[in-house]
């Protein structure tokens, strides 16, 4: 099951790998929002360069990252890519699964690499890989397998991720044959919107909005309403600030102002049944909830939840953000 937190993207920060040209922290460049395939569900960046210098970052990661992405980042550096010193950005998505596959995961990690010492190392190590338009992709694992992963090497500044299908609708793309995520009307103009606004941002879509507030407080759901709220939720946007401990925003859109009041009265009530319940277990966590703001603007719904450099360290320590195997 995938657990959304307050730091979402640090289960993928590890497999990931400096834009081409400069850019502003948080902004990623529209060149590489546009070679995602259109039917994304959700989209989502980090500048893991900033992230680093975050005194609680490396223990986060280490407490998220799950098994599986710990053997990929073992498999990246036998190959001669170190992750931590490399990696400067990532972005990457999910498409929703469907009758024939399940959830998919794509990204492009920007670093600095040297495609041809990697690939004569793969080479050597007879690794499983497969031929698309040109790129090689090779496998982390059997490469037969529907959850492998694979990655190629766009150039030297530019490596691909992911499962085998996805990645070869992000190749299509590239050649004109998919349409591209600049072409999904509803999530672009979020992704516009969200861009350059945090070491951390993501835009999901309607499920995905339904399956992240579900999990964002759960006790929500104890209301009778709370199902239908939940299923009129157009989209939610993810916004993290690391300028000073943690400030994420997350923004739900919903269907009318009056879906936007009532499930903030909701929210506002599972916050608080949540503190109560964490008061004896984990008091570092209630005490973070007491900063949670809940606000509706419209048709949006904000909530915003502080946590100070010391809150976070308190949080990791009592292993708060441990993603469950499941």
């Amino acid at each position: 099951m995938r657990k959304i937190t307050v730091l979402v993207a640090a289960s993928l920060l590890a497999i990931s790998a400096l834009v081409p040209r400069p850019a502003a922290a948080g902004t990623l460049s529209t060149d590489i929002i546009q070679m995602f395939p259109r039917e994304v569900g959700e989209f989502a960046y980090a500048d893991l360069k900033t992230a680093r210098k975050l005194p609680w970052f490396g223990q986060l990661r280490d407490q998220m990252l799950p098994p599986r992405f710990k053997e990929f980042e073992r498999f990246l550096a036998s190959a001669g890519i170190d992750p931590n010193s490399q990696v400067d950005e990532v972005a990457w998505a999910a498409v929703s699964p469907t009758k024939d596959h399940g959830e998919e995961i794509v990204g492009v990690a920007l670093g600095q690499f040297n495609p041809n010492s990697t690939e004569g190392r793969l080479k050597q190590q007879k690794l499983p890989s497969h031929e698309v338009h040109g790129f090689k992709l090779w496998a982390f694992g059997s490469g037969a397998g529907p959850s492998d992963i694979f990655f190629f090497f766009i150039d030297s500044n530019t490596a691909a991720f992911g499962m085998r299908s996805v990645l070869e609708k992000m190749i299509e793309v590239r050649f004109g044959g998919a349409e591209s995520l600049l072409q999904n009307s509803q999530l672009f103009p979020l992704i516009n919107e969200a861009n350059g606004l945090g070491t951390v941002w993501a835009v999901l879509n309607q499920s995905y909005s339904r399956l992240g507030l579900q999990q964002l407080l759960p006790q929500a759901g104890q209301f009778p309403q709370a199902a239908q709220l939940l299923g009129r939720i157009q989209a939610m946007m993810i916004n993290v600030q690391t300028s000073s401990g943690v400030d994420a925003r997350f923004q739900a859109v919903c269907a009318t102002p009056d879906d936007a009041n009532t499930l903030a009265a909701m929210l506002q009530a599972g916050v608080m049944y949540r503190r109560y319940q964490e008061q004896q277990a984990n008091p570092d966590l209630a005490k973070a909830l007491d900063g949670v703001q809940v606000t509706p603007r419209g048709e949006r719904l904000e909530v915003r939840v502080p946590v100070s450099d010391d809150q976070m360290s308190a949080l990791i320590k009592n292993r708060t953000f441990v993603v469950p195997i499941s």
